[in-house]
């Protein structure tokens, strides 16, 4: 029904978004690879849009590069993975890394992202491997539709000895943050800050949001 919506930047975090278009602002759900890519925009953006339509909500999806919203598609396509599923996988990795997952048949991998299990992990490739091979996916030829935004990626910076006071307080963002991403992802409230904590103190306090988010969606 809708291919792309193009306005004002509203809000932004690592997994929704709010773009006004026409004097409405449109609340859409997003991924961490796509919120890497919106994150440093202040006026108008372009996401690649999907509605999900069911009896007690109408919710949207946004998506940075067409790419990502291509390979979400062909994900929800499998039985037992839906659009939130699709979300959290698109924000453990890169789609393209994804893509090259699945297609070498690396269960392994796809298994290691939250919530995907051994069984949906072969299903998945069983069914999509020679999908992906045979489309016409832009990641098989390592090309990006950026739609014209600019792109970043996280640094993922190391934690220093002994951060600033303000280091600390950016710090304590970045964890409240993460966590509301990883509850709108649908992790429950225990299991997001257990795993929060365990990244915090495995690999430092100065990681940035879209890291914690990522690193905590991992088995």
């Amino acid at each position: 029904m809708y291919a792309y919506i193009t306005g004002p930047l509203r809000q932004k975090d690592p997994a929704q978004a709010i773009i006004e278009a026409g004097g409405i602002g449109y609340l859409l759900r997003i991924s961490v690879n796509t919120y890497e890519q919106i994150k440093t925009i202040e006026g108008n953006c372009r996401l690649f849009v999907w509605l999900h339509v069911k009896e007690d909500a109408h919710t949207l999806y946004g998506f940075a590069q067409a790419d990502e919203k291509a390979l979400f598609l062909h994900l929800i396509s499998v039985s037992g993975i839906g659009p939130g599923t699709a979300l959290v996988m698109l924000s453990h990795t890169a789609p393209t890394e994804l893509f090259q997952a699945i297609v070498s048949g690396d269960v392994r991998s796809v298994q290691a992202i939250k919530g995907i299990g051994p069984k949906t992990a072969q299903r998945l490739i069983l069914e999509l491997k020679d999908k992906l091979q045979k489309s016409h996916w832009q990641a098989a030829a390592g090309i990006s539709d950026d739609a014209g935004l600019s792109s970043t990626n996280a640094d993922g910076t190391a934690a220093v000895a002994s951060p600033s006071q303000g280091a600390q307080a950016a710090a304590r963002n970045n964890r409240e943050t993460a966590l509301a991403a990883l509850l709108t992802l649908g992790i429950a409230r225990a299991t997001a800050e257990k795993n929060l904590d365990t990244v915090i103190k495995r690999d430092g306090p100065m990681l940035t949001t879209e890291e914690l988010v990522k690193r905590s969606l991992r088995n």
